[in-house]
């Protein structure tokens, strides 16, 4: 070998040459960038590296022309679709690209994999339409990318459609066919909901690997940094009628976390047919998803309605092993929501469904008090009872499925509806009427003389009142009508109902959080 001095090469046995070899090769890999296959592990070993670092975050790097943008203003910048990377190739994804502007103040590094080779994406100001912004290209110098866009044929063969993007902290989102942008997903949360307050991981540097023509699929790899913890992620992404995302993790913390939130779902509910708007509006529901659907590991389904509480409401669902979770938009009727700009029946549900064995832990609901629909104010994710040690690598793996018609649904029956309202008879008082609806193949399979009851259970701070169970004959289910009273109003209620014949169960569990006045 010439790199190796000949009197040392003679004292090396030939074992310890074929390992020196392997480690120059390897050397020299990392720095050609084309001698080796970039993988997940080339990430992996990314985020342990810099776990074992201090965290050295990116400032802004803004000029003031892009700095405090409004929405509307930020989204008078938008990218030349002629430019899409791989559209001249013609190849069946395209990528495209969002500018630096308003709160996205930090650039993000991207990358592509071509064969064995790594190219990073350089930034330019030519592939953007600023449109009424006046703005210098010359001050644009040293800016970046804000994250990017995903575009696939999933309505028509005709139009790229965009399926996915990644734009903010750790945020992204997906779409299937027929499906409007709604709920978003995360990587990591860190903290949520607690007083020290949250740390908010940050993607930093993508590698997304070229398709090849005629491919069905996208692999996305990410790293992830943030103060307290660092990932490595690789997202492979199918889209179609339901967009899947298969999500493989490994990650490191610098320092101990309160509560580690695993595949963070974020959410919005304003009103809905449990809780009324606040003010009059012409359109019956708001909201991005209705319901919290839970499969716990040992069968059971449970769904809890969404609410816009007055103050901050924490709840938590302890389970081993689940066998998934997702926030869920179950009301698909157009007329139940009226609105012709933002048609709402049409959000996604996400659903996470576990690879292998989480073991012990918990889903946990986030619901936060919102004045509008602006806000996202319901998070949901997984909670381990036993998080990773500092500097202790923590892996990971589940699939996130962007669901419409075809959603993930317990095998007997399920909730259609909650809706509220008062309770009483006559002379007016203080009891609460719901009423629940449920559907699915195991009422419809019932006889007409079947006995069905509605099992209703209450917390200490509720008094059940009355509780009638019968057949739907519109929809072919039966509808519970539980009445209630609230006993402290400055205190929540929990109450549960499910539908069984006998000592059958014949649907799943509504667990419902009724929050204080």
């Amino acid at each position: 070998m010439e790199f190796l001095p000949n009197a040392v090469s003679r004292m090396i046995s030939h074992r310890a040459l074929r390992l020196a070899i392997a480690s120059v090769l390897s050397v020299c890999a990392l720095v050609s960038g084309a001698a080796h296959a970039f993988s997940f592990d080339d990430v992996a070993r990314q985020a342990r590296t810099l776990a074992n670092s201090r965290y050295k975050p990116k400032d802004p790097n803004l000029p003031k022309e892009l700095q405090n943008l409004t929405y509307d203003r930020y989204r008078n910048i938008r990218f030349k679709p002629e430019k899409a990377l791989w559209r001249a190739q013609k190849l069946p994804f395209e990528l495209m690209f969002f500018h630096e502007g308003s709160y996205y103040d930090r650039p993000v590094k991207i990358n592509e994999l071509a064969g064995n080779s790594v190219r990073e994406i350089r930034y330019s100001p030519d592939m953007f339409d600023f449109g009424a912004l006046k703005v210098d290209p010359k001050q644009l110098r040293g800016l970046g990318f804000a994250g990017f866009r995903i575009h696939f044929p999933v309505n028509t063969p005709k139009y790229k459609d965009e399926v996915m993007v990644f734009l903010g902290a750790s945020y992204f989102r997906a779409l299937g066919k027929n499906q409007t942008y709604g709920l978003s997903a995360r990587g990591l949360a860190l903290d949520t909901a607690l007083n020290s307050g949250e740390e908010f991981p940050r993607f930093t540097e993508f590698w997304i690997q070229r398709p090849a023509p005629g491919a069905k699929e996208l692999v996305i790899y990410a790293l992830l940094d943030s103060p307290r913890a660092t990932g490595a992620y690789r997202f492979t992404l199918r889209p179609g009628v339901d967009t899947t995302v298969d999500v493989k993790s490994e990650l490191f913390l610098r320092e101990n976390v309160t509560k580690l939130g695993i595949a963070p779902l974020t959410s919005m509910f304003f009103f809905g047919e449990n809780q009324q708007a606040p003010a009059p509006d012409y359109r019956p529901e708001v909201h991005d998803s209705d319901g919290l659907s839970i499969q716990s590991g040992t069968g059971e389904w449970i769904w809890r309605p969404l609410v816009n509480p007055k103050r901050l409401l924490v709840s938590s669902f302890s389970l081993s092993n689940p066998g998934g979770f997702g926030l869920v938009q179950r009301d698909r009727d157009f007329n139940n929501y009226q609105d012709l700009e933002d048609h709402y029946e049409s959000r996604p549900s996400a659903w996470v469904e576990p690879k292998g064995k989480w073991g012990q832990g918990r889903v946990e609901l986030v619901q936060i008090p919102t004045p509008d629909e602006t806000n996202d104010n319901i998070v949901a994710y997984w909670v381990p009872d036993a998080p990773p040690k500092p500097k202790q690598a923590y892996s990971l793996e589940y699939r996130l499925t962007w669901q419409k018609d075809n959603e993930k649904r317990p095998p007997l029956a399920w909730v259609t509806q909650s809706r509220r309202g008062h309770g009483y008879r006559g002379k007016p008082d203080d009891s609460l009427l719901f009423a629940l609806d449920f559907e699915g193949p195991a009422l419809k399979k019932l006889p007409d003389d079947a006995k069905v009851e509605g099992n209703v259970s209450i917390d200490g701070n509720g008094k059940i009142l009355e509780v009638q169970t019968q057949r739907n004959d519109v929809t072919g289910g039966y509808r519970v009508m539980l009445r209630m009273r609230r006993l402290d109003s400055e205190k929540p209620v929990e109450m549960r109902a499910y539908l069984r014949n006998g000592s059958n169960t014949l649907s799943e569990t509504w667990s419902y959080l009724l929050p204080p006045e």
